[in-house]
């Protein structure tokens, strides 16, 4: 230690045990604990150990101690992350993935704290909670999802934009006249010491009404809002198909009555009831199948419906017929390509 003046990177990277080794050399040379400390803290300086840790070595030294090393520490062995504890936490797991650590801790013997540290350090677990979703799917109905966006795909694959154009798609939703913002809509940009902008929750309104849309690549053929009341069972869906849909077809598009129109909507109960498969197969259609339980398949569910609301929401309309016309415009602002990439989406 005699001579060192100057500190270094170097130098400072010393471990506890070349401390001890560097303070039992001082002692040897005849240094105090004072002088050794100062010599220390020279070198290593913020790292130097305190003055009441290097009198304890000093002791030690001057007692005749020789290694430098940290004495055995009475209690039980660091084992709690070993493979057998591993073992016996991955076998409570697999009776139940919802236990939680006190449960699993009862049952191995394990502290908490251990437990906690083998699921989430060794076994890189994580607790995720449940999210909400319509339906729990089968096997059956799972296999039926992949069924149908194979067959998707390989026709499109077989006629490109041709298969597309094809396609009449079409739903029911209602339109309400509220409809509050969606956080993403009523996000601000604040400074970043400011609060979160608050809003009330609220309900929709209750005046609503039913709105059946059918649309292709190019856009709408047809908005048909539901009077009040009204009850859409297959009778009347069935009339709307007749009266207002294969006009709205021959008018926007009659080369489709020719080319053969690709009819998709989903298997709701009044879609597949047998009348109304009755009136499709008169039109000389070819009608897409549409896997259960699946409006992330559907192209008015997941586009159009999203879509068209976004330019109603937060906004009152007093008699149905306000809603109606709000409606008719919310369409009409729709991006052209809009349609397009709902159908691209959809691949």
């Amino acid at each position: 230690m005699a001579g060192i003046i100057e500190s270094s990177p170097a130098h400072q990277n010393f471990s506890r045990y070349d401390i001890r080794v560097i303070t039992k050399f001082s002692v040897i040379l005849g240094k105090d604990a004072s002088c050794i400390h100062k010599d220390l803290v020279t070198v290593l300086r913020e790292n130097a150990p305190s003055i009441q840790t290097v009198r304890k070595w000093v002791k030690a030294v001057s007692e005749g101690r020789d290694d430098m090393e940290d004495e055995p520490r009475p209690g039980r062995p660091v084992t709690a992350c070993g493979d057998a504890n591993i073992s016996k936490v991955l076998v409570s797991l697999s009776d139940d993935r919802r236990k939680t650590c006190e449960e699993i801790s009862t049952e191995t013997s394990m502290s908490r704290t251990s437990v906690f540290r083998v699921l989430t350090n060794k076994l890189n677990k994580k607790k995720k909670f449940s999210k909400w979703v319509p339906h729990l799917l089968t096997d059956e109905q799972k296999e039926s999802r992949v069924n149908f966006s194979r067959n998707f795909l390989r026709r499109f694959q077989t006629e490109q934009n041709d298969f597309l154009g094809r396609i009449i798609t079409g739903d029911e939703t209602w339109v309400y006249s509220w409809d509050p913002e969606t956080k993403r809509q009523s996000a601000e940009w604040r400074d970043f010491d400011e609060p979160r902008p608050e809003k009330v929750r609220r309900k929709q309104g209750a005046l609503k009404v039913m709105h059946m849309i059918f649309f292709y690549m190019n856009g709408v053929i047809l908005r048909w809002p539901v009077p009040i009341g009204t009850t859409i069972n297959a009778q009347y869906y069935k009339k709307v198909l007749q009266d207002k849909l294969k006009p709205a077809i021959r008018k926007k598009r009659p080369g489709l009555l020719e080319s053969g129109i690709l009819f998709h909507h989903d298997n709701a109960p009044v879609h597949t009831a047998r009348a109304v498969r009755d009136v499709l197969a008169g039109y000389k259609l070819e009608l897409l199948e549409h896997p259960r339980y699946s409006p992330d398949l559907a192209p008015c569910d997941f586009h159009l419906f999203p879509k068209m609301k976004e330019h109603l929401r937060g906004q009152r309309f007093e008699t149905e017929e306000d809603i109606i016309q709000a409606t008719k415009v919310a369409i009409k602002n729709l991006d052209k390509c809009s349609y397009v990439t709902a159908f691209k989406d959809w691949l």
